[in-house]
């Protein structure tokens, strides 16, 4: 860990912006720039003037949060622990059928990414989110940075219980842990696609700040009914938000933002119809305010 820290304090300097008026959230740290849910990833992002990490959740074998987009060895972006290519479309690396240990040996950042022809390559793993935790809070208390927010993303979904991730209750539970041992609440949102996860956050932990995923905005009105509460946040991708929508969502007393934003015109284009943050895979795209 501490190598590949020293590798980004090299390749990255310090990025100064001016303060921003919105919240501005680096997608999986900084996807575009470093190799996704990684620590080096999160530092960029840091360097890039980011309010808030956004990062995703996975479980392992023996009960470790770790940080992951997918519950299993995405072949877009792993290599095996011997740094072999995984076949396209390969879902049999399962998470949590893996120990930590056996996870924390497959390479996440070596391997070039289409997507993201720039992203910096370099061996990294996933790192446990509490290993994550410790070294960002390190890294803005040595270098002075203001301590940043968390959006953690609980991916789940009833065809994977068991399968890929263990019930809702224990999931949260689990999460709700690591996140109570390292970092103050008035500091993380908890997110997810998974309306379960929200209920039971709701009804559970209802000091927690819940932000609801939605593929799109345009049934906002009836994605909220399915869901049976009022979040702090409303978070759908970011096609088709108007205005209009903005408004209505701000006079029920939801902040909107949406996910996830690549273009500087576009990030403008959002924040003038309103939006209370941006998540964006290049921080250093996003417009000075």
């Amino acid at each position: 860990m501490k190598r590949n820290i020293i590798i980004v304090l090299m390749i990255c300097p310090l990025i100064t912006f001016g303060q921003a008026s919105y919240d501005l959230q680096g997608h999986r740290g900084a996807r575009g720039i470093m190799p996704e849910n990684t620590i080096p990833a999160m530092i960029k992002a840091l360097d890039l003037g980011v309010n808030t990490l956004e990062l995703d959740l996975a479980i392992t074998k023996d009960g470790e949060v770790i940080v992951s987009h997918e519950p299993y060895m995405n072949p877009v972006i792993c290599l095996t622990p011997s740094g072999e290519e995984i076949p396209s479309g390969d879902k049999s690396h399962n998470i949590y059928k893996l120990s930590y240990d056996q996870a924390s040996k497959y390479d996440v950042g070596s391997k070039f990414h289409k997507d993201f022809p720039n992203q910096v390559k370099f061996h990294t793993t996933k790192p446990k989110l509490s290993d994550l935790f410790e070294v960002v809070e390190k890294y803005v208390n040595d270098h002075g940075l203001t301590k940043p927010k968390y959006n953690i993303e609980i991916k789940s979904s009833s065809e994977g219980d068991g399968i890929y991730h263990p019930g809702v209750k224990e999931f949260s539970d689990l999460v709700f842990e690591v996140i109570d041992k390292h970092i103050s609440w008035d500091r993380i949102n908890v997110q997810s696609f998974d309306f379960r996860i929200l209920r039971y956050y709701h009804e559970t932990y209802p000091e927690v700040v819940l932000a609801v995923l939605v593929p799109g905005p345009f049934k906002f009105e009836e994605q909220l009914d399915e869901l049976g509460f009022q979040p702090q946040i409303y978070s759908p991708h970011y096609k088709g938000l108007t205005k209009e929508m903005v408004s209505i969502l701000h006079s029920k007393g939801m902040k909107v933002i949406p996910w996830t934003v690549n273009s500087t015109s576009e990030m403008q284009f959002l924040l003038d119809v309103g939006v209370d943050g941006i998540i964006t895979d290049f921080p250093n795209l996003a417009p000075k305010r």
